[in-house]
This record gives structure tokens, sequence and C-alpha cells, in this order.
């Protein structure tokens, strides 16, 4: 997956590659993209990594110099283009070529920056290797070797720089993932740069941090720095000489900026140091807005992310369509609001407005609906209309109703649900005994949402011989 980029390095690093007819093409492969993902997260330049590779085969061939590829999609295009020569296994040869490479400035090797040496061998090899890999390493090399194959093993920890439990790695070329990590770090601990580096970068800021040069008597530092694309504005600081470090901010996001470190010292002098550092693309807020617990006369806004570089929200929110807006304002710590005094059954537009810290606004805007009133009905009303059977009347309901869900539980015998239109309020319920208590219910129906429901308990009258049933009307 994809690393976090190391830009704090320094160093030049070349890979010894057994190019020879010993090795398969498959494990020749297999070996290109190990380099690779090992050199993955590294920046490229003259100012940081540079990483040349030489064959090992009957005559040592460079691919290519220490300064051509100074970018990760080139070289990396580089190393796949690499192709296996085949040959004899002449390491010791190789050994000499790559001492006279990694000094000389025609391979585009830099002087005063560390050294390293990744050997990937099968194990093998036709010529003597132990007395100009003791060159090298008297030279200030660090030497690191990998072994795909068996090898002897006090040949091969005696060419490694030592300790070699930190220098010699054998594994199977299958399995060389599992050492990119170990190796790297190990790698990181010989080239990371003891010089002027850029940390904790955001879009709009970063904090830079270089090695203990001056003390509070001995003098002080002057910090210079401007975007690369504009060096005309350039900014200077003075830091204390007991100082190693200096957060910058209010920076563009998105931008590279020349850096220069002079070292003011009333003893010795010191060079200038300088790195470039290029600012993160910008977080924007809001980024997402939702609207939550909706109710006929409130919604909940929440938005996402919150930033510190944002001093405030502004909600404003009207009805669709229409040009009443009202405004709410939220601290730039809290990430959500309840609106409130709403009409229900209503469209809003919501746009969330981040007001940042440098004067800078962002906007993000949802819509919102509201739920319908929901209104229980009024005066449940019953008239007996003849043996077993009632008429349920009822006032209408507040809102936009759909129309009338009227439930029957009787004491005895099934219960019924009958659905009326909104025009309607009244309904017969037949099929009642006489002498039972059957429970009623009118529910009004709406679009987003049930309404309440009235319920009264109903008693039908028992006849009597005497009289017979006689119809009355009940008000």
């Amino acid at each position: 997956g994809p690393q976090r980029s190391i830009s704090n390095s320094e160093g030049d690093l070349l890979f010894l590659l057994d190019s020879s007819g010993s090795v398969s093409y498959y494990e020749f492969s297999r070996v290109k993209e190990f380099m690779w993902d090992l050199l993955q997260p590294f920046t490229f330049g003259p100012k940081d990594v540079q990483t040349s590779i030489i064959h090992i085969s009957t005559t040592p061939t460079m691919e290519f110099p220490f300064d051509r590829y100074l970018s990760s999609g080139t070289l990396q295009q580089a190393i796949r283009d690499t192709r296996q020569l085949m040959g004899d296994t002449n390491t010791g040869k190789a050994l000499s070529y790559a001492k006279e490479k990694l000094f000389s400035d025609e391979a585009g090797a830099r002087p005063d920056v560390p050294k390293v040496l990744v050997w990937v061998t099968d194990g093998f090899s036709t010529d003597d290797i132990s007395e100009p890999m003791q060159l090298l390493k008297d030279m200030g090399v660090t030497v690191f070797i990998v072994s795909t194959g068996r090898g002897n093993y006090l040949e091969l920890s005696a060419a490694a720089s030592q300790p070699p439990e930190k220098h010699l790695h054998f594994v199977d070329v299958d399995d060389l993932p599992i050492i990119t990590q170990e190796l790297r770090d190990a790698i990181l601990d010989v080239i990371q740069a003891n010089r002027l580096h850029a940390v904790d970068i955001t879009s709009s800021s970063f904090r830079l941090i270089w090695p203990e040069l001056l003390s509070q008597e001995t003098g002080y530092y002057t910090l210079e720095y401007a975007p690369a694309a504009d060096l005309a504005r350039k900014r200077t600081k003075q830091v204390p000489g007991a100082h190693t470090s200096l957060v910058l901010s209010n920076l563009a996001p998105e931008t590279t900026y020349e850096v220069a470190l002079i070292p003011e010292s009333n003893v010795h002098y010191f060079s200038a140091q300088t790195t470039r550092v290029t600012t993160l693309a910008e977080e924007i807020s809001p980024a997402q807005v939702l609207i939550s617990e909706s109710g006929p006369h409130s919604f909940h806004v929440s938005w996402a992310p919150t930033l510190d570089s944002v001093m405030g929200y502004q909600i404003l929110y009207g009805p669709l369509p229409g040009n009443s807006v009202k405004l709410l304002e939220v601290d730039g710590k809290h990430n959500s609001t309840v609106v409130e005094n709403l009409a229900p059954n209503t469209t809003y537009l919501v746009t969330v407005t981040a007001v940042y810290k440098l004067g800078k606004e962002k906007s993000l805007s949802a819509k919102a609906c509201t739920q319908e009133e929901g209104s229980k009905v009024r005066h449940l009303r019953f008239e007996d209309m003849g043996p077993n059977t009632l008429k349920a009347s009822w006032d209408s309901a507040d809102g936009n109703v759909l129309g009338y869900r009227v439930r029957c539980r009787r004491q005895t015998g099934p219960s019924s649900v009958i659905s009326v239109s909104p025009q309607i309020h009244s309904v017969l319920l037949t099929d009642l005994p006489s002498g039972t208590t059957n429970k009623v219910c009118v529910k009004p129906v709406y679009k987003n949402q049930p309404g309440k429901g009235l319920c009264r308990m109903v008693h039908m009258q028992p006849a009597t011989e005497a009289h017979g049933y006689k119809h009355r009307q009940r008000a």
C-alpha cells in the first residue's frame, strides 16, 4: 500500500544486482520488485536520496548513474525496464567498480553524504569479494547484504557491515517483502539527515527542525522562506541560538516553499542549510452536511470535519420556494446544532458556512424536510344503526391527511380494519354482538409519519323481549 513519504534523508544508495546466469528470470523480476518497494517512500533529488544500480555479470555494468532519475515515477520505470545481462557471477569485479562509482562525480555521486551499498545475491560468486568489500567499508560505505540462496554465512557475515544481525538477511526470494520494512529502517539509520528538515506538515504550517549548531551565547539563526514559484515574497525570521526548531504558519496550501537556515555565529563559520517543503492540500470544512431527527417543527444539522483553522460556522436556512432566510451562528469547536420553530411539511434549504480564522469562507448546502404535523382525530362518536351495528363518526384531523384507518377490536369475533379516504369521516361497524364491549380506534394517515389515534370503548346494550330493539339516535 501507499507509504508515508520520507523526506528528511540524504545519501547515495547503490544496488549491486546479481544479473548473472545463475539467477532465474523469475528471481530477477522478484528482486526488482523488492528494490522498488524498498525505495518507494523516499524523496529523490540532489538534496535527498539518489540511487544507482550496478549489474553483477561477466563485466560489471552501471544501469544508470545516481543523478539521472530524481522522481519516484521515473525511477520506478527505470527499475522496471532493467534487463538481466546473464554471464558469470564476478561479484569481486563489480565491487571494485562500485568503489569507483560511489565516489565519482561522473556517476553523479556527491561528496560528504552517506554511502550505502545493498548487495542482493543468490549467495554465489566466481571471484574473491573480501578485499574489494573491505576497501569499500574502509572508505565509509555501509554494506547491507540480502541473500536469496544458501550462501556461506561466515563469508557473507564478514562482508556485511557490523553487526551482521542488522546488515545481513537470508530470505527466500518469495519472502523478500518480509524484510522490506526492517531493511529500510536500517538504511534510514545511516542516511537520516542531520540537517534542516520539516515535520508535522499541514495545509497551512510545518515545523522546521535542525541540528544544534549554536548556543544562546555564540550566535543566532536567520531563517528565510518563500514560495518556490515566487521567491520575491521572501520572509525572514531571527531565531535565538539556543533553539533547534520553529513552526511556520499562515502558509498557502499545496505550495512548495524554499527554506534557508543561516547560522550567524561569532565563533565558527557555518554554511547555510536549505530544504524544500510542500504543504498539504487544504482540508475543507464542511465536506458533508447531514440532516437528521426531523420533526414537524425542527431538525438536527451536523457537519464534518471540524478543523482548528475554522473560527465559527454560520447556518442559513429558509423554506423553498421563498426568500425568507434566518441565521444561526455556532462556535468553531462544535459540529452540529438544532434548527427550531419551523413550519411542518416544508422543504428547507440549509447552508453551512465555515468562517476560517484567515477570513476565508467555505459553504455547503443541503435540503431538509420537516415532517407533517401528526394530529389525532377529535370527537369520536357512535350512533345505533340497527341490530349489532354502529356508526362511528369523527371530526377531521389537522394537516395533509391522506386518509383514515378505523380498527375495531371485538370482544368476540375477529378484529377488523377499515381504510377510508380523507373526505370521509364516518364508517358502519357491523357484527357487534349485543352485550359485548368493543374497542374502536380511528387514526389519521400522513405521508411521512403516522398520526395519533383516538380510541374509545363502546358497549352494545342487550335487546329486551318486552320491547325488542328500539332505534335511538345519540348526539
